[in-house]
């Protein structure tokens, strides 16, 4: 994953990551390619290993009892948004 740190006076892009600070935000190109935005403040990382092979990866994710902790307890908070109620706000129906 790349960072790329905002110019100053960027104001269109500063008042966009201000909007999406407050509510995750979808980001729509005039030929409608779709990309999510939202605040990483309260991101947490989990260290799974540096293997370079997928399978590898896959099982030491899955036997990582503190992100399996982290992901229950952050499921059972979450405010959860049926996909077909996305689907229509999209006008993807």
């Amino acid at each position: 994953m790349r960072v790329v740190t905002v110019p100053p006076g960027e104001k269109f892009l500063f008042d966009l990551l201000a909007k999406a600070r407050e509510e995750e935000t979808i980001i729509q190109t005039q030929d409608g390619e779709h990309f999510a935005l939202w605040s990483l403040e309260d991101w947490e990382a989990f260290d799974v290993g540096d293997s370079n092979g997928f399978g590898e990866e896959v099982k030491a994710t899955a036997e990582n009892k503190e992100l399996a902790e982290y992901l229950a307890a952050r499921r059972s908070k979450r405010k959860h948004i049926p996909l077909a109620d996305v689907k229509e706000k999209l006008g993807l129906n």
